[in-house]
């Protein structure tokens, strides 16, 4: 054999090593593919699969509703690829107790429409405020929209002052657009005018008002409009209100009620609930016939939680800080009464940012409670979103460890 011939045999061989190379290569890429697939189709079949729902209200201050649903799902899918112990089927929910969030809840969970309009904050300045109408035709407003307490700045405070007007112009533009069914969710407000102001931005069209609509109102607040556990009483002070000023409102109060009751020939003064909101709830019962709701009742019902939670094996719910407060009738108290009257009955898992007394939750039937923020985290450096979420990935990560799992 000649020198060229040599160098065509090593060509030759050189060429047929490297195809012999790629081949081996992409054969066991392939089969690493179809191993996979078996694998995930296997998982899929023998391991267990566990539908999670997740309903957890709002951080406030920090992260929405929305926001601490998806961090808590995000967690479950990563744990549930590290145990490999079971697969979750996981459903969101956002939630609201009828104040914060609740307008977002409702659009997430009914489609519709967010309206911008411009109207009066509690101290009568412009600004935009936002409600909802859904794709049925009921709006949903949250008074804290036009009349927040974080519209006013604290040194500027006064519910000698603050004015309900901006959620009657609310109400006006609804009306307007054709809307005659309203949910209102009333929270947060820095009011306490017993819906004066409300009144009168409709001027006489809320005779109109009162005989073509329908109001529901969401609170989760059980305080009669007067006496000791009224509105002024118990709510004034919060709002920025002195104690000469906390006498002062009782006194307009009382006044209004009496007037309104001798128009009417009614009193609905001492209905729980009209205390709300700085007496909002008491004019919506009083001049509109409302029909008053728990919040978290009627965000629950919007939701179809009863037929989410029906094939459930978990539920985890939660909120910013979860004290006696809850157990009096928050939103996690709700959630968990609505699963032990199901079926089901699926595992419930309180997860909130801080959590007092968690042997009372465990006593009500909380399979597990976790607060999230360690104990010797300062609340400030706690309340960062970032901080907050890394600390939720962390408590589902122990929840899993110990028990979801």
């Amino acid at each position: 054999m000649n020198t060229k011939q040599e160098i065509h045999l090593l060509i030759f061989h050189e060429k047929w090593r490297k195809h012999l190379a790629h081949s081996v290569f992409f054969a066991t890429f392939a089969i690493v593919i179809i191993v996979n697939k078996l694998y995930l189709e296997m998982e899929e079949e023998i391991l267990p699969t566990k539908k999670v729902v997740v309903a957890c209200d709002s951080y406030k201050g920090c992260l929405s509703s929305k926001n601490v649903n998806e961090t808590i799902a995000d967690a479950l899918r990563q744990e549930s690829k590290k145990c490999l112990g079971c697969h979750f089927d996981i459903v969101t929910l956002q939630m609201s107790d009828g104040g914060e969030g609740m307008l977002d809840a409702f659009i997430a969970a009914k489609g519709g429409e967010r309206v911008k309009v411009h109207v009066h904050d509690p101290l009568m300045r412009w600004m935009e405020a936002v409600y909802g109408i859904g794709k049925d035709g009921v709006a949903v407003i949250e008074i804290a929209q036009a009349v927040g307490l974080a519209l006013v700045e604290p040194e500027q405070r006064n519910p000698m002052k603050a004015t309900s007007w901006g959620v009657g112009e609310l109400v006006m533009d609804a009306y307007r657009r054709g809307v005659r069914e309203f949910i209102i969710g009333l929270g947060g407000s820095a009011t306490s005018d017993c819906g004066i102001g409300m009144l009168r931005a409709m001027g006489e069209d809320w005779k109109k008002i009162r005989e073509e609509c329908h109001f529901r109102i969401a609170s989760d607040v059980i305080n009669p409009l007067l006496g000791p556990q009224g509105a002024a009483k118990v709510f004034a002070p919060q709002k920025g209100a002195t104690e000469e000023m906390v006498e002062q409102i009782e006194y307009k109060a009382i006044k209004f009620a009496e007037l309104s009751a001798k128009h009417f020939g009614y009193d609905r003064s001492k209905v729980p609930g009209a205390g709300a909101a700085g007496g909002l709830g008491y004019a919506f019962l009083q001049y509109f016939n409302a029909e008053l709701r728990s919040g978290a009742e009627v965000l629950l019902e919007i939701v179809n939680f009863d037929r989410v939670i029906a094939d459930a094996d978990i539920v985890i719910t939660g909120e910013g800080c979860s004290d006696e407060q809850t157990l009096m009738g928050k939103l996690p108290l709700h959630i968990l009464q609505h699963t032990q009257k199901s079926e089901r009955k699926p595992d419930v898992y309180l997860l909130s940012g801080r959590v007092v007394n968690s042997q009372a939750f465990e006593c009500v039937g909380f399979k597990g409670v976790v607060g999230s923020t360690p104990v010797d985290m300062p609340l400030q450096k706690a309340m960062l979103p970032k901080v907050a979420k890394a600390n939720i990935a962390q408590a589902v990560k122990e929840l899993c460890l110990e028990d979801i799992c």
